[in-house]
């Protein structure tokens, strides 16, 4: 076992490092653009703030959150989801007090004990964005609009947004109600779960996994025909929004996206193919949680994107993630006068910018050019005791085989012009 990682757990290698670069560096080109600042918080949390924020009758908080007391008795919490750490962050720090909107972005890790399965680790990665401050629905149209651009960006097609209106608290009311009603023939087929759900969030039941359970609401009351006026022009505004940066979308009235905090809009990014949609980014507004976790009242959107998800996404559709340079020179070396050379050589190339490497092995010069196509450098020269006495080397591009005669001290110069 010790050699061995945890289950839901998955190493990343250096064959597969450079994909996690890569759309790290384009995660943050595209925040850039849109005028978003990245924040880090803490791995993990009290536990409170993940009752509060993400909600008690949610699957996270029942089933999959990894809970334990610290030495001094506090309840903490591995950070389940991006959001209310944020919002905790945010309100700690008096972001708020600050000239509003508030646009900030997360790569973290978060944790979850749940099944196993592709994509979806007991630990993974999310890219979130969270926008403060702003009740228009102009801001639930550039969190969708930037979702969008990134994973375009990213050469996935076939992308479609659905988008729902969960309305406020008070819509909510008398939607629990006529869902009640709807539910209440079919109680005893209700999951466990469910059941408790029943009283205490009957919203949540639509969220459920289990197939009798989906199956019950499948023709259940529709939330959007229950919304107050306020939230029905807030829709319509996203709508007017979206159709103005001609970004399709779809009207699904059974997303409820599994956290409690949602308020009016909640949407889901969807990627088809011949063998399955796959829902590849969620998100919607939040205007209570702010307040709720203690600070102003003060309204808020944002998503949440599984990195690992991503890769595996990019993958299946044959996209390929570029692979960056490899090393630009290999020096290889020919007795113990020449390794000495190598090192000052290789430590002077790389304080000016060239990705350069040299024998660390006593490899024999076969066994130097071998390992030298094997990482992929682009030229290769060849020290010996004439090649340092002379001041001149011979230069081979390793791909073609063309070699050249260079003066070693105008190597820099050289090299320079082939980055």
């Amino acid at each position: 076992m010790l050699t061995q990682a945890p289950k839901g757990t998955k190493d990343v290698l250096p064959k597969e490092s450079y994909k996690w670069h890569y759309i790290e560096g384009e995660i943050r080109k595209i925040c850039f653009e849109f005028g978003y600042h990245e924040m880090r918080t803490p791995t993990f949390e009290h536990t409170e703030l993940i009752l509060r924020g993400v909600g008690e009758t949610t699957d996270i908080v029942q089933k999959e959150m990894y809970t334990f007391n610290d030495k001094a008795g506090r309840s903490i919490t591995l950070k389940p989801e991006g959001t209310a750490p944020a919002v905790r962050a945010f309100i700690e720090h008096g972001l708020h007090f600050d000239t509003q909107p508030t646009k900030l972005y997360y790569i973290t890790p978060v944790f979850r004990y749940e099944n196993v399965q592709a994509g979806r680790l007991r630990e993974h990665h999310q890219f979130g964005v969270e926008l403060f401050g702003s009740p228009s629905p102009s801001a639930d149209a550039e969190v969708i609009s930037l979702a969008m651009t990134f994973l375009k960006r990213l050469g996935l097609d076939n992308l479609k947004v659905n988008i729902n209106n969960i309305g406020c608290q008070e819509c909510r009311k008398n939607y629990n109600e006529a869902l009640k009603n709807y539910l209440k023939d079919n109680y005893d087929k209700l999951c466990d779960v469910c059941k408790d759900r029943f009283e205490r969030n009957t919203l949540r039941i639509l969220d459920c996994k289990e197939k009798t359970c989906q199956a019950i609401v499948k023709d259940a009351p529709v939330i959007t025909d229950y919304v107050c006026e306020n939230c029905k022009n807030h829709f319509e505004g996203l709508k007017h929004e979206l159709d103005i940066l001609n970004i399709p979308y779809e009207v699904d009235p059974h997303i409820v996206r599994g956290l409690d905090y949602y308020t009016q809009t909640v949407f889901e990014i969807i990627t088809s193919s011949i063998k399955e949609n796959l829902t590849i980014c969620g998100g919607g507004r939040y205007n209570n949680l702010i307040k709720e976790i203690g600070g102003p009242d003060m309204p808020a959107v944002g998503f949440g994107l599984g990195i690992e998800r991503l890769i595996l996404t990019l993958e299946a559709r044959g996209i390929e993630i570029p692979k960056p340079k490899g090393v630009l020179l290999y020096v290889a070396t020919i007795g113990d006068k020449a390794k000495d050379e190598a090192s000052k050589i290789v430590f002077d190339l790389r304080n000016k910018g060239i990705p350069c490497e040299r024998d660390l092995m006593n490899k024999s010069l076969k066994a130097q050019m071998k390992y030298a196509n094997k990482i992929g450098a682009k030229y290769v020269i060849v020290l010996g005791d004439e090649e340092i006495d002379s001041n001149k080397a011979r230069l081979k591009e390793m791909e073609t085989g063309k070699e050249e005669d260079i003066v070693l001290s105008d190597l820099y110069k050289i090299l320079l012009q082939r980055v």
